[in-house]
């Protein structure tokens, strides 16, 4: 990656919108498809799937390109929406791969020479989805980048020196996250990891490729990335959403096709006798209509969450974006 100011991204994003430049937009894509391939690769650990999810990612970027804020990280935007189309690729694997990741972990314990990026590398993507959007845009900056901390200064508003801690506070909670699931690194070999293995290059056969599917958005691309695309629209879409749910999880599902809508109702405008409660029990959720339904919440206890018998409604007390992502697509076992 160049090390070029954040405004150039814009400037290019600008210039796309306005006059459709294909070499604006190409650009673009030579500068990130590196990251998105990666992120994806990570994920998936298939090349194939991984050039297919960043065609994905591109095409999305060509279809939302008018509506992104000059104060959205480009390389942040663009990880962010590859870990969300890659996701939805693997959702029906997850848990068996995090069985393997665990496994792996574990003999890996007694391994002290293990180079650091084998041991980070399966766990990196969901410890970077744990970060604030703040701490990691800042570490895909410095480490994804290689942006000095006068570069990132600028891109995420703030002076260099704030910068500079931003990216040393962000890198000590990805080491305890690490830490947490039994993979001890010190911060010089987790920075040296990060800056040396976290992008692998792409060709330029690909980004050509990439970028003629992108500018057409979508319209040339197969059957399997229009699915890909459709999946992580709907993601991005409710990671914009609040706490409480309840999922009408036959909407959710039915064909891919069914339009879902989502109100957000003040607590006074809530039933009484249903969702004011703070502890939900199945017969609630169960008697409830197919809804999707996100709501203020006014409680304050531990988070509850019930599945109905039949598996087919879900509900919540806040519970977070992740485990209503997962709840909707079925990913990960809800808990």
């Amino acid at each position: 990656m160049g090390q070029m100011p954040e405004s150039d991204d814009h400037q290019l994003l600008g210039e796309f919108v306005r006059c459709r430049s294909e070499a604006a937009f190409t650009e673009l894509v030579r500068r990130y498809a590196g990251l998105v391939y990666s992120t994806a690769f990570r994920y998936c650990s298939n090349p194939h799937h991984a050039e297919e999810i960043t065609q994905a990612v591109f095409v999305i970027l060509a279809r939302k390109a008018g509506t992104l804020s000059s104060r959205v990280v480009i390389s942040g935007w663009l990880y962010q929406t590859a870990r969300f189309t890659a996701a939805n690729v693997v959702k029906s694997e997850i848990r068996r791969q995090r069985r393997e990741q665990e496994a792996y972990m574990q003999s890996t314990l007694n391994e002290p020479e293990s180079p650091a990026w084998d041991q980070i590398a399966p766990l990196l993507d969901e410890a970077m989805g744990a970060l604030g959007e703040t701490d990691r845009n800042a570490v895909l900056l410095r480490y994804f980048e290689n942006r000095t901390s006068s570069e990132i200064g600028a891109a995420l508003r703030m002076n260099e020196e704030t910068a500079r801690k931003r990216v040393n506070r962000a890198l000590e909670k990805l080491r305890q996250f690490f830490a947490k699931r039994g993979v001890t690194v010190s911060d010089a070999a987790l920075s040296g990891a990060l800056s040396t293995n976290s992008i692998q290059s792409v060709s330029a056969a690909m980004v050509n490729s990439i970028s003629a599917v992108a500018l057409a958005k979508g319209a040339t691309a197969g059957g399997s990335t229009l699915t890909l695309i459709k999946g992580a629209l709907k993601i991005m879409a409710w990671t914009k959403a609040k706490t409480v749910i309840v999922v009408g999880m036959g909407v959710l599902l039915a064909a891919g096709t069914t339009t879902v809508s989502i109100k957000k109702i003040r607590a006074y405008e809530m039933d009484r006798n249903s969702w004011r409660s703070a502890n939900l029990t199945w017969q609630q959720v169960g008697e409830t209509a197919p809804q999707v339904r996100i709501l203020p919440t006014i409680f304050k206890p531990p988070v509850t969450h019930m599945l109905t018998s039949d598996g087919t409604r879900w509900g919540g007390v806040r519970v977070s974006i992740r485990e209503i992502v997962r709840a909707a697509y079925r990913a990960v076992p809800v808990g």
